[in-house]
């Protein structure tokens, strides 16, 4: 009896956290108090208006998760639920994950972000078969760990948008800000050839083991295969589940709203990186003038709002400034999922925003407003377009 007590006792205790984070209020950047049955009735609302399936939200305050909770679907059909610990694909989160991992070395002095990237390797570039295209390039030697995760190398953001499917530099390396997955990729490259080690043992062995993130890999895992979401299209229809095996530091990270949360209050924290290292990855290092991140925009300088803001990128995030002090912040898209992710450093707040539907950006800008207080996010950057001025 006195066992099954026991037992008993611990598995309530264990739940505690989950039982607080669900039954705290929530203060927001612009000095309202938000309730639960506030937050549930607002995100609910949106989420049936513009067709939403499934959204995880996460609202942290004081450095900690302070409010998490999951609604909707995982699938539609079995009319399964989506759960704190069901996994959704990161997407590009997956960058900032790889930015918090790639800082640490740079701590431990085992890479410089600013000794080119040639230089670790025991081969030149051109001579590794994803790069050969550079070769008879003389920029390649030029590039650093900084220009990768500032987004400056003048990499494409993915070579097989090209209509050759041909890895070429856009623009001389460090010159401006334009995104880059390859960028990314070719710092895995360097990163694994310094350490020895894969992407998904250095990930685990310091983001993920030590932050008890149990769900989160850059590859399937068996575990994932009991609970997990599927991604829906703007009509709804779910779209094929894609089972990682290669890790990708720009974008096959798997993750849990839980997992990725408690990932997100370790960084704000500082766990792991001094208090210099910290600031070095989230102050802004290059600035954005441009009017949209990606498409036929992201070289048309805008005239006002980015500047208002200082838009610029920091490393693996984005920044910005607010009336409520410094913010970083990281986003992840794909078919069927977005994500955003934003943290206001000098009043200790965040958001967390998983939604499994390629509609869930369309209700970003409200929820950034009403759940957070936030008016700062260059949300037209981010092309989050308001569900209601799509319909028109």
């Amino acid at each position: 009896m006195k066992t099954f007590l026991s037992l008993l006792l611990l598995a309530l205790l264990a739940a505690a956290p989950a039982l607080a984070q669900k039954a705290s209020v929530f203060h927001t950047l612009d000095g309202r108090t938000l309730r639960p049955a506030d937050i549930d009735r607002t995100v609910q609302q949106l989420m049936d208006s513009a067709r939403v399936p499934g959204l995880a939200v996460a609202l942290l305050e004081d450095n900690q998760v302070r409010y998490l909770h999951t609604y909707g679907y995982r699938n539609l059909e079995t009319k399964a639920p989506l759960e704190p610990q069901t996994a959704m694909y990161g997407a590009s989160l997956s960058k900032a994950v790889f930015a918090y991992l790639v800082m640490q070395l740079v701590q431990e002095k085992r890479l410089d972000l600013d000794k080119p990237l040639a230089e670790y390797l025991p081969k030149p570039l051109p001579e590794y078969e994803p790069y050969r295209d550079l070769a008879g390039d003389a920029r390649w030697p030029r590039l650093t760990a900084r220009m990768a995760l500032t987004h400056t190398t003048g990499l494409p953001n993915w070579r097989w948008l090209a209509p050759d499917k041909k890895l070429r530099f856009q623009f001389e390396p460090g010159a401006r800000y334009s995104y880059s997955g390859e960028a990314l990729q070719l710092l895995q490259l360097v990163v694994e050839t310094i350490t020895q080690q894969t992407l998904t043992q250095l990930s685990e062995a310091r983001v993920f083991g030590p932050l008890k993130m149990t769900h989160t890999s850059y590859v399937w895992q068996p575990a994932f295969e009991a609970n997990y979401a599927l991604g829906y299209d703007e009509q709804s229809q779910p779209l094929e589940k894609r089972k990682r095996i290669k890790p990708q530091a720009a974008g096959s990270l798997e993750t849990t709203p839980a997992d990725y949360a408690a990932f997100m209050a370790a960084v704000m924290q500082g766990w792991g990186l001094t208090p210099a290292t910290k600031h070095e990855m989230t102050r802004t290092q290059v600035r954005i003038p441009f009017k949209a991140q990606f498409g036929p925009l992201a070289v048309v300088v805008a005239p006002d709002s980015n500047r208002a803001i200082r838009l610029g990128y920091g490393l693996g995030w984005g920044t910005f400034e607010s009336p409520y002090g410094h913010a970083y912040f990281k986003e992840g898209h794909d078919d069927g999922w977005e994500n955003h992710s934003v943290v206001f450093g000098d009043r200790k707040v965040g958001l967390l925003l998983l939604g499994n539907s390629s509609n869930a950006d369309s209700i970003f800008k409200a929820l950034l407003e009403r759940l957070l207080g936030d008016r700062a996010t260059p949300w037209q950057w981010e092309n989050y377009v308001p569900y209601q001025d799509t319909e028109k």
